[in-house]
């Protein structure tokens, strides 16, 4: 190792002994691979493959191009002002530990109790939503190579939504150095199939399914019974559940080099660059998909995106594509599987997990929270056991990550500004525009959580009922009843962020750490 790095690392356990917390990881992770897990997890092409029936339903090619730019703008906002957050203090806990940090003593147990279970939850439904899309995704592929003559059902779809659950676990386990070298070559496969996507179907579509620019760029299909504004507006779910799961690096904080400047230029560039790339894919996919989107979407493929390709590749061509997107929804799962042990390790070694002595454990071998990891898959398990509710309600787990993060990433930014707490930036710093991009982040947010939890008709029966509601509500009506138990519940044992070293001298912290007293250790 660099005389160079190991001062950089010196830095960075010194600044998190500043937080309270020992260096229990290795810090495997450069810039570069911090940026690739959060790119990873958001896995542009195939997420944008699992949530295209949102886009093409409400709104067709008005809401897949102008829908995606209008999302992509106001999420840099919540980038931008997580990414201050970051900077300033880089540890796993990240979310819940600067609500603790900034909120007012009367309401910061309670706050950051509220943010890590909302944060576990959205974590846990991400891994859940993108696993149950690669499963999806892998039996579309079966679909497109018996000549569309099987039709998976429920029952084999979660058989293989559990395979690849598990197959997930056991790379998620391994080492720190692996797992970073991982997401360097994840982010690699990302941007290499974007790039190909948007050369390939130009060149390979049939004149029958190449639309005009009026169309492709104006052409409003709203196949849902909401009046066109809100058909709309419900169609942000594709690009709000695309453009998610950027805390990523965040969580891993504890294991990135220069983690001050490198976590938030990862949440940042990432961010930008998947709003980019992401907004030019759907202009070519409005440009070359036909006008049939009510065909596209009840294709006996199963996949819009993958209709889509069928329409303009053909046969082999698209089941050699297709494999890449369903290989890469994968990388993206093991990414968000990381990221979420990361999370709730933090939150176990606080003491704030059930079983949390089990799950606040680094494994000897690969110094990862391998207990965690599975409790992640476990969790994750667990909602796609809604499968067997209906199509509606596994719906569900696509918005369930954009409520429970966005619920995460609200209260902290809140805080900040709200909490008299005192307040010193890091190298990420926004200046005077830290208040407005706070702002419009909390109010975007706020209006999106309302968003996704409407149904997809004007007129819900059972089937077509959104059960995103019943199921967030669930989980904090869950997590306020353990927190308010009499006797047992968090509010009479649960004291914030623990301290699990000694602090000589917090306030030559360049973190600008609270003490041990105003940290409830």
């Amino acid at each position: 190792m660099s005389e160079e790095r190991k001062s950089v690392e010196t830095k960075d356990e010194t600044v998190l002994a500043g937080l309270g917390y020992k260096q229990e990881f290795k810090r495997a992770f450069t810039p570069w691979e911090s940026f690739g897990i959060a790119f990873s997890i958001i896995g542009l092409l195939p997420s944008m493959a699992s949530t295209l029936s949102f886009s093409l339903s409400n709104g067709g090619p008005v809401s897949m191009v102008w829908g995606w730019a209008v999302v992509a703008f106001f999420v840099m906002f919540i980038a931008l002002a997580l990414s201050e957050l970051a900077s300033a203090a880089p540890t796993s806990g990240g979310l819940y530990f600067w609500t603790y940090k900034y909120s007012s003593p009367r309401w910061r147990h309670l706050t950051s109790w509220i943010v890590g279970y909302c944060n576990t939850m959205g974590s846990i439904g991400g891994v859940a939503s993108i696993i149950w899309g690669c499963a999806v995704q892998l039996m579309a592929a079966v679909s497109i190579g018996s000549g569309m003559t099987f039709v998976p059902t429920t029952a084999q779809l979660f058989a293989v939504f559990v395979a690849l659950l598990v197959l997930n676990g056991i790379i998620a386990s391994t080492a720190t150095r692996v797992l970073a070298r991982l997401q360097g070559i994840y982010a690699t496969i990302n941007l290499v199939l974007c790039l190909a996507i948007i050369i390939a179907i130009p060149a390979a579509t049939p004149k029958e399914f190449k639309n005009t620019a009026s169309y492709a760029l104006g052409g409003f299909a709203n196949l849902s019974s909401w009046p066109n504004g809100w058909a709309f507006i419900l169609g942000f779910l594709a690009p709000l559940w695309t453009i998610g799961g950027f805390d990523g690096p965040i969580h891993i904080s504890e294991e990135v080099s220069n983690a001050r400047t490198a976590v938030p230029w990862a949440i940042v560039t990432s961010i930008g660059i998947a709003g980019i790339l992401g907004w030019v894919i759907n202009v070519v996919l409005a440009f070359y998909m036909g006008t049939d989107t009510a065909g596209i979407l009840s294709s006996p493929i199963g996949q819009p995106m993958a209709a889509i390709f069928f329409n303009s590749f053909g046969t082999r061509p698209t089941l050699v594509v297709w494999s890449v997107v369903v290989i890469t929804q994968f990388m993206m799962g093991t990414s968000a599987t990381v990221s979420t042990s990361r999370q709730m390790f933090a939150f176990a070694r606080d003491g704030a997990l059930p079983f949390s002595r089990l799950l606040y454990r680094i494994n000897a071998r690969t110094r990862t929270p391998v207990a965690c990891v599975w409790a992640a898959v476990l969790g994750a398990f667990a909602f796609g056991l809604l499968a067997f509710a209906g199509p509606t309600a596994i719906s569900a787990i696509f918005d369930l990550p954009v409520i429970g993060q966005y619920l995460a990433f609200s209260i902290p930014i809140v805080a900040r500004f709200t909490g008299g707490r005192p307040w010193r930036s890091g190298p990420f710093n926004l200046g005077s525009w830290g208040l407005p991009v706070g702002i419009i982040a909390v109010l975007w947010q706020a209006f999106n959580i309302v968003v996704v939890s409407f149904p997809s008709s004007t007129d819900p029966t059972p089937n077509t009922m959104n059960y995103t509601a019943a199921v967030s509500g669930g989980w904090i009506i869950f997590c306020l009843g353990y927190f308010f138990c009499p006797r047992y519940g968090g509010k009479y044992w649960f004291k914030g962020p623990r301290a699990n070293i000694e602090i000589e001298d917090a306030s030559q912290s360049e973190s600008g750490s609270v003490d041990e007293k105003e940290r409830g250790a």
